[in-house]
């Protein structure tokens, strides 16, 4: 038992008022001797005895009735039955990720939980302290009444969220209340791809979790939809996938137009060759028929078109470089000119270029020299003699026995690309990229790796053409690092947010944003769902009550009995009502066991 307000149960201490009364009272009177008082004396010994029963039952009565009421003063709580509950911290955590927006009995599984979770605050007291938490981790809390409206403004995400991070989150604000009650509730979908990582809850917050008993809708969704390469010059493919047990319908759209129509099978993945006749960037969507789970239904995909970079090779860039580009050449990925430099650092000239340090380290110095002129804030410093593994997008397995270290000169506004242990091996400025090895297999295995020459295409589209088409992939809410000079996103619609500091968020809302510097178009943030949140598989109960790993974590299935346990899971109700019932039937007992008395002494 606890007592909430336990300072009144000194109160307590006037029981001692009907004690010292009882053992103090005295008969005052004049002794006088008359023949009739001879009969009440004899009368008063024949029932002494009962006189004193109930004078000493009178005195408990009263000591009972003080303590009773110190007792209710001091608002207890047990775990006992009793009337409503004792003051509660109450968390409810309702999934609102993308794919409880699912249709089932003919209305989103997320109205369900809104007038499930209503239904609880419905119950709640004014003593009753409330928050409600999203998949996404919000934390709003306040009374009955104003988490009510806040669960009519709750929105399915475009993504999957965080339910384990949730569930986390709403235990640390209920044990934070201060309140000894203390429960969360949880309404969740079961979906396998949300619990795969376990609720870690500590303490001992009883979780009570509703869940879904049957099994999910069949599903149909677009979980790839992708231009190859990013940059058209100006032909291009668009590769597509579909999530779905049987061969599904789609419309491809580019821009405004629709772009191609056709059928997917199931697990293949359906190209889409095209040259179209717009330039610069485009954005795409790919569409299936809808069905009960519409939001994933469409994937959004973004090109540059345009002509493609013409790219010079020096002869000190060695046979790798030239044999890489012939290969672009040939697939019109770039055409011969000198618009962008593939050399070694000691022949270069002009920016934009692809650098590299010369084979022969005599050379070193001429080179360093050269990257002064041009402006490039690096040097090429000591050598570095050591196996490793190069780090970065796109650098998968590459491995590095020979490089330069690369020292900067001044705080340069560049970005790493790759590194080697906790060194850059290859930066990006202005009008440059450069790399701390030479473009040999003795130095390193980039050349000969089948990332090279998705890497350099990249690289030369991306990084070094006078128009950029750098694409950046994102879900929902996921904080990627922000690209080099990007100062403000740019939505399709034409609204632009400002970016700073060295990461950003992507949007909630699915869809292209474009990468903006200076007031132009240099690449394009692509925000879609997790594919994952469009397997709808659940986990069964006893499964996925191990996925909160709590000791007093419960799973059921009924609405009612969630919306009945939401509150007596904490197991401690008010007993200031059955304490002030039991003073006023310990009063009634009194006023009856005093009223004979009164009659007498009359």
């Amino acid at each position: 038992m606890t007592f909430l307000a336990p300072w009144f149960l000194a109160l307590g201490a006037a029981a001692v008022v009907p004690l010292l009364i009882h053992l103090l009272r005295r008969r005052i009177g004049l002794q006088l001797e008359f023949p009739a008082v001879r009969y009440l004396a004899r009368a008063e010994r024949e029932h002494s005895r009962t006189l004193r029963m109930r004078n000493l039952l009178l005195m408990l009565l009263r000591i009972v009735a003080v303590l009773l009421l110190a007792a209710a003063a001091a608002r207890p709580a047990a775990r006992l039955a009793g009337a409503g509950h004792a003051p509660t911290a109450l968390a409810i955590v309702v999934d609102n990720s993308m794919s409880t927006s699912v249709v089932e009995d003919g209305a989103p599984l997320l109205a369900r939980f809104r007038a499930m979770a209503g239904d609880v605050l419905a119950s709640a007291s004014a003593d009753d302290r409330m928050w409600l938490v999203t998949a996404d981790g919000s934390v709003r809390g306040g009374t009955a009444a104003s988490l009510r409206d806040e669960l009519d403004r709750t929105r399915p995400l475009s993504g999957a969220g965080s339910m384990p991070d949730a569930v986390a989150r709403a235990v640390a604000t209920v044990t934070a209340s201060g309140l000894e009650a203390r429960q969360v509730v949880v309404l969740t979908d079961a979906q396998r791809t949300t619990w795969v990582r376990p609720a870690r809850v500590r303490g001992e917050v009883p979780v009570l979790v509703w869940a879904p008993s049957r099994p999910p809708p069949a599903n149909r969704a677009v979980i790839l939809a992708e231009a190859r390469p990013v940059r058209w010059t100006p032909r291009g493919v668009v590769a597509a996938r579909t999530l779905s047990a049987d061969s599904t319908t789609y419309r491809m759209a580019l821009g405004d137009r629709t772009l191609a129509r056709g059928t997917i099978a199931p697990g293949e993945e359906a190209v889409v060759r095209a040259a179209p006749a717009e330039r610069g960037w485009i954005t795409g969507t790919l569409e299936i028929e809808p069905d009960e789970l519409v939001a994933d239904n469409s994937r959004h995909f973004a090109l540059w078109i345009g002509p493609a970079p013409s790219v010079g090779v020096t002869p000190g860039a060695g046979l790798f470089a030239r044999d890489a580009v012939d290969v672009l050449r040939v697939t019109e990925r770039v055409v011969d000119g000198s618009g962008i430099q593939l050399p070694s650092a000691d022949e270069a000239a002009t920016l934009p270029a692809l650098l590299f340090p010369p084979a022969d380290a005599v050379r070193l110095g001429a080179a360093n020299r050269a990257l002064e002129r041009l402006g490039v804030p690096w040097r090429f410093g000591p050598r570095r003699r050591e196996a490793s593994i190069a780090r970065g997008e796109q650098m998968h397995s590459v491995a590095v026995t020979s490089r330069y270290q690369l020292t900067p000169r001044g705080v340069p506004d560049a970005e790493t690309l790759a590194v080697v242990g906790r060194e850059p091996w290859i930066v990006a400025g202005a009008g440059y990229v450069l790399a701390g090895s030479p473009l040999s297999p003795t130095a390193t295995s980039l050349p000969v790796s089948a990332a090279f020459l998705p890497w350099l295409a990249d690289v030369l589209a991306s990084r070094l053409n006078s128009e950029p088409s750098a694409v950046r992939y994102a879900t929902p809410g996921q904080r990627i690092a922000r690209p080099g000079g990007v100062d403000a996103l740019e939505s399709a619609a034409g609204a632009r947010f400002a970016v700073s500091g060295s990461s950003l968020e992507a949007p909630a809302a699915s869809g292209v944003y474009f990468l903006v510097r200076d007031a132009h178009r240099v690449g394009a943030l692509i925000v879609n769902a997790e594919a994952e949140e469009s397997r709808l598989d659940r986990w069964p109960a006893a499964d996925l009550g191990a996925r909160v790993v709590s000791s007093g974590a419960r799973v059921v299935s009924d609405s009612d009995e969630w919306v009945r346990q939401s509150f007596s899971g904490v197991a401690r109700r008010s007993l200031v009502v059955p304490l002030l019932v039991a003073l006023l039937l310990v009063l009634a007992v009194e006023t009856f066991a005093a009223a004979p008395r009164a009659r007498v002494e009359q």
